[in-house]
Order: structure tokens, then C-alpha cells, then sequence
């Protein structure tokens, strides 16, 4: 019996997923959990597996394609069943296509050609998708050669066209590129829409005196082995300063405010075209050197887009640090359903006035932006307080 493949939803909030690599080709014998292809979510790269055992016979999304989920991809079936009631054509079960010439999806392949009005434009087969993206692009498609079936021009046709293949007048503002979207950039698009228009947002800054921290960390660092950053101490210390103030360690539900007795710290990190913000489960739990090991394995996962969903879920307050990058002070925006956010800036030295004497001293701001329908002025002035004197006591830390 024929198996419809569909675009699945990969992670808890995916709408949509692009196809980065087909992993089978047309033709390909495929059993259950074998993986079919790669495909890009809001947050990752993962693998989507075959439900059925049977022969890939035909693909109808290309690679670079973006689809919702829920929507055909492919048709998992015997080598010599009939499949044309499933992709609405016909299909020859002895000779499946090879992966590079692929149909086009379903909903452009049900679509009747034009009818010939003796126009070169109209005689030139291509699928409705491609005839639209030609049309935006202004694209002659008499100068492109179709890779589809009978030589249909389908969407990854008019990727690599040659500036021949433009009818349209060059740009008045010079040369430019239009660059699709990328998933995880309409994720962060929309929930940046989500964030700082809906939510109101207020911020608190506090420079905080990091020479003490500055000792201890060396100290730590040369007596064992490993290497603790400054943002592994930052994030211990607000994470038990999370566990004293749980007013602000909580999430905005609309009709209620749920706050958590557990600490799961989201660290933002940088990623290609875009950030993720992976979790560090009971932060306010854990020693510097396992907050320091789980840090570097999660960013070198987040990097290469291999996490889990249930590794970048689940915070319960986020930090973001862009002091290695010279930044001295930042507001970031919250990542709902969260209450807030600290932001970290840059350590440096600064002439100050301490014990009655100008000195120089390493001096830090931190900046924190708060939900507040969840968090008023002096609560989260009272946990921001609580952050620095930490800080600036590290023995603080082992209360």
C-alpha cells in the first residue's frame, strides 16, 4: 500500500521546513526509520525517516524547496503499484526518474499547461511556481533550461540563471541580491513581533565591580583542569539568584503567571544567520566546571544545528553576552514566554573611585529587560541587586 511522506513537524514549534538534501534517490529500496532526507526547522537541521518499507517512486519537493508541514513530499510504494491517484499523474512503475529530474509538487503538477497561442512564451513548458518566480524576477524563461521532466524549468532552474536570462532594467541603486529567507531568520522574525511590540518591556542597568571575580576565576583556572569563562560564572550566579527571587524566574501564560522552583538558564548563541538559545537545565544546581562542559558541548552543537528540541526549550530566563565583542552595554529583547532577559557587556578597566582613591578596576554593566505584566520595577531591581552583590562577593556563591 502507498505511503504518503509529508513535511512532519520536527520540533514543537515548527510551521514550516525547508528540504536541504534528499538522502534517497527515486528508486531507492527504503525500510522503516531509514532516514530520507535533511531537513532545516526554525532552529535545526534534522532527519526526517521513512513510516513505511517499499521503494521511494517518486519525489515532489526539490532540495532548497520550502514547504508547511503537512505537505507531500514524496511517495513511499511497491515497485509496481499504482501511484498516479497520489500524485495526480500518471506513472510509469519499470523506469522511476532519478533524483535530478524530480516532478515538481503535486499542486503544480495537477495544474493544466497553457494553451499554445503560437507565443514562443506560452509553448515553453515550466510549472506555475517557476513561471511565478520568472515573472518577479523578470526572468525570460526562453533562456532557461528546465531540468524536469520533458524539460519542465521548475524552481531550482532559475537559481543559477545567467544575467542573460534578465529582462528586466538594472537597478537604479547599483548591483544587489535578494537572498531568501532562511528558516530560523522567519523564526526570529516573527517572534521578535511577538516580543517587543505585544510585551512591555522595561530595562534596569547596574555596573557591577568584577576584580574579585576576575582573582577567583584565575585562581580556579590554574588549579584545575579546564577552562571557566566569565559567562560560566554569570551564569551560575544569576541562576541562583533566580532560586531567592522566583517572581522573576517565570513565564506570562495570558490568563496566569506560572512560576518554577527549577532554574533552566537559555544562553543566546550566535549562530550563521540567525541565534539559538540553548538551556542549561538547573543551572543554579550545578558546579562552574559542569555548567563550564555542558556551555561548550551546547554551543558546538548549536553551531552545527544538531540540537534537539528539548536541548533549546524549556528556559525559564535568558542571558545574552556581547562583551567578547567589544560591547559595553546592550538591551536585548525577551524571548517569550519568558519574563526577561540580561544582557551582558564588555569587562574593562576604568579609573574609579574606591577606599577614597582613584583606581583602576574591572567594571562591567549589566542590563535587564523585564515582562512587566510579570515583573514590577523594584522586584526585578531587588534580583538585579542580588546579582551583583554575587558578583562582587564571589564567596557568595557557596551560600
Amino acid at each position: 500500500m502507498a505511503t504518503k511522506v509529508v513535511m512532519e513537524a520536527l520540533s514543537p514549534t515548527m510551521e514550516e521546513g525547508r528540504l536541504v538534501t534528499w538522502l534517497k534517490k527515486e528508486g531507492d529500496a527504503v525500510s522503516t526509520g531509514d532516514p530520507l532526507a535533511e531537513v532545516e526547522t526554525d532552529k535545526a537541521i534534522m532527519e526526517l525517516v521513512a513510516r513505511a518499507d517499499g521503494v521511494l517512486r517518486r519525489i515532489l519537493v526539490t532540495e532548497g524547496q520550502t514547504v508547511d508541514v503537512a505537505t507531500l513530499i514524496a511517495v513511499i510504494a511497491g515497485a509496481d503499484e499504482d501511484i498516479s491517484g497520489i500524485v495526480g499523474e500518471p506513472v510509469a512503475s519499470e523506469a522511476p526518474q532519478p533524483a535530478s529530474t524530480a516532478a515538481a509538487p503535486v499542486t503544480a503538477a495537477a495544474e493544466p499547461e497553457p494553451q499554445d497561442t503560437g507565443t514562443t512564451e506560452r509553448r515553453i513548458k515550466a510549472s506555475p511556481l517557476a513561471r511565478k518566480l520568472a515573472g518577479e524576477k523578470g526572468i525570460d524563461l526562453a533562456n532557461v533550461r528546465g531540468s524536469g521532466p520533458a524539460g519542465r524549468i521548475i524552481k531550482k532552474d532559475l537559481e543559477s540563471v545567467g544575467t542573460a536570462a534578465f529582462t528586466a532594467p538594472a537597478s537604479p541603486v547599483g548591483e544587489s541580491e535578494d537572498v531568501p529567507l532562511t528558516m530560523i531568520r522567519k523564526t526570529i522574525a516573527r517572534r521578535l513581533a511577538s516580543s517587543l511590540g505585544p510585551i512591555p518591556h522595561f530595562f534596569l542597568t547596574t555596573t557591577v565591580d568584577m576584580e574579585n571575580v576576575a582573582q577567583a576565576r584565575a585562581g580556579l583556572n590554574a588549579a584545575g583542569e579546564g577552562k571557566i569563562s566569565f559567562n560560566d560564572i554569570i551564569v551560575k550566579v544569576v541562576s541562583m539568584a533566580l532560586s531567592k527571587h522566583r517572581a522573576c524566574n517565570a513565564w506570562w501564560q495570558e490568563d496566569h503567571i506560572r512560576y518554577f522552583t527549577e532554574v533552566h538558564m537559555s544562553i543566546a548563541v550566535a549562530i550563521e544567520d540567525g541565534l539559538i538559545t540553548p538551556v542549561v537545565r538547573n543551572a543554579n544546581l550545578k558546579s562552574l566546571r559542569d555548567i563550564s562542559a555542558e556551555t561548550k558541548e551546547l554551543v558546538a552543537r548549536a553551531q552545527q544545528r544538531k540540537l534537539a528540541p528539548e536541548e533549546y526549550t524549556g528556559g525559564t530566563f535568558s542571558l545574552s553576552n556581547l562583551g567578547m565583542f567589544g560591547i559595553d552595554e546592550f538591551t536585548a529583547i525577551i524571548n517569550p514566554p519568558e519574563a526577561g532577559i540580561i544582557a551582558v557587556g564588555a569587562i574593562a578597566e576604568e579609573p574609579v573611585a574606591f577606599n577614597g582613591e582613584i583606581v583602576v578596576r574591572k567594571r562591567m554593566k549589566l542590563t535587564m529587560s523585564c515582562d512587566h505584566r510579570v515583573i514590577d520595577g523594584a522586584t526585578g531591581a531587588t534580583f538585579l541587586q542580588t546579582v551583583k552583590l554575587m558578583l562582587e562577593n564571589p564567596l557568595a556563591i557557596v551560600w
